[in-house]
């Protein structure tokens, strides 16, 4: 052993401690333990073979891995196993060919290169191991554990539906007023196979919403009223007024009584089953937009917001802070509640677009905490893969909105028949151009319209 150490001098004791760590057993080999150096280098080209066939062959299932509480501990156990191993060879390698004794340079160099070989290896490592432990902690704190009475089966998640319908809310709440106030309403109907979507808004003063049968309705059997003369009993009040009165939701646990009621009332209203739910509070989505770095719109027209006119976005292409963006999304000082429900989808849009992977990545612990505080789902767990797949689907399909605003409607006495008859136009218009794609119907102030152009 101390002869075949006494053979390197710091050059060699440099480099092969270095090709070592590059391909593991080098050093073995140099020293004549060539059993132990073949059976090292056969490690690792299997691991490597391994982990770039798990990157190539499984690159579109990497995403509804990363979602799956199990699967991120079994790659938090394998980078840490993996980690301990390289470090381990490099160690060795690095006792084999340092340089002898005597040599007190060459054996400081050699230890300090060793040590940051090292430490290159334990702190990505390290790194994702963080990273993992965040998405697993954010997973099991949003997303609800399986209903094991309806099991979601890998090879139909969607249980034979050609269409899956998710109600996404914006909920806002005030210092002036208890509760959350779901002031942003849309339901997004999503071909399962395709991706394409349509996406339905609802404004948020509706008035006189038939409430489902049930205690909801023998309470407010002509419409709902609200809960006194101080309330209008719009639309935005439902999802409140059924956490504050728990015989409204009978069996339903607090925190969910009132997206229970809001999905069967939008059902009701759109005459679509309301599949899933998901909130974001707004003054949580601020803190998602910070997180990210900022959003990017552009704003056709100047917007001054604030009870008091105390500020203003110019007109143009500019990036908006956390702050900036709420005031963007909430605004509707010179302007009313539809051109925010529109500026609302946009935001939406942009986030969705700008939030790449490196973003990601480079903010993950900021993100994950404000996504904890902002957004809420009844989403379960075991749903999260097909809903990753389906994701990527929408990013590449055509996505339309149809908003129900004046002049389509009247706020304070809806016609309810029109609003269905217009869903069901719509995904009847949206069914025939998925079997001619090559032509686009003009958009007409009745029809669905495509989002992008909303947005330009």
């Amino acid at each position: 052993m101390t002869g075949a150490e006494r053979r390197f001098g710091l050059g060699a004791g440099i480099a092969l401690t270095l090709a070592s760590a590059l391909l593991w057993g080098v050093a073995h080999l140099a020293t004549e333990r060539r059993r132990t150096g073949l059976a090292l280098m056969a490690a690792y080209v299997t691991m490597l073979a391994a982990v770039l066939t798990v990157f190539t062959a499984f690159s579109a299932r990497l995403l509804s891995l990363a979602v799956q509480p199990r699967w991120l501990i079994w790659l938090t156990v394998a980078l840490v196993v993996i980690a301990v191993a390289w470090t381990g060879v490099i160690i060795w390698s690095f006792l084999l060919v340092r340089p002898a004794r005597s040599d007190k340079a060459g054996r400081f160099l050699t230890t300090t290169l060793a040590i940051a070989l090292c430490a290159l290896v334990l702190a990505p490592t390290a790194y994702a191991t963080r990273l993992a432990y965040l998405s697993r902690d954010v997973v099991n704190t949003l997303f609800s554990p399986s209903n094991t009475a309806t099991p979601v089966m890998a090879q139909d998640p969607w249980n034979g539906a050609e269409r899956v319908n998710f109600l996404l809310l914006g909920g806002d709440s005030a210092p002036s007023r208890p509760g959350v106030r779901t002031d942003s309403m849309t339901v997004a109907s999503v071909d399962v196979e395709t991706g394409d979507t349509v996406l339905f808004g609802l404004p948020r003063n509706l008035q006189r919403v038939q409430l489902p049968a049930g205690p909801a309705r023998d309470r407010f059997p002509y419409g709902f009223t609200g809960a006194g003369p101080d309330t209008p009993g719009l639309l935005n009040e439902v999802f409140q007024y059924a956490e504050d009165h728990p015989d409204m939701v009978p069996g339903a646990p607090k925190g969910q009584r009132g997206p229970t009621l809001l999905k069967q009332t939008v059902s009701d209203i759109l005459g679509l089953p309301v599949d899933h739910y998901a909130m974001v509070d707004m003054k949580g989505f601020a803190e998602i937009i910070d997180a990210m770095g900022g959003v990017q719109v552009t704003i056709k027209e100047p917007i001054v917001y604030g009870r008091h006119r105390e500020g203003l976005l110019p007109a143009g292409t500019r990036k908006l802070s956390g702050a900036e963006a709420l005031w963007y999304g909430r605004s509707r000082t010179d302007s009313d509640d539809y051109v925010r429900m529109g500026r609302q989808k946009c935001l939406l849009n942009a986030v969705a677009k700008q939030a790449d992977p490196v973003t990601v990545l480079n903010s993950f612990e900021r993100l994950a905490a404000a996504t904890k505080r902002a957004i809420s789902t009844d989403l379960p767990q075991d749903l999260l893969p097909a809903v990753v797949d389906l994701s990527q689907k929408v990013k590449n399909a055509k996505i339309r909105s149809l908003n129900f605003v004046p002049p389509l409607i009247s706020t304070a006495d809806p016609d309810w028949y029109l609003i269905r008859r217009k869903v069901s136009d719509a995904l009847e218009e949206h069914a025939s151009t998925r079997s001619a794609p090559a032509h686009t119907p003009s958009p007409t102030p009745d029809s669905p319209i495509n989002l992008d152009a909303t947005c330009a």
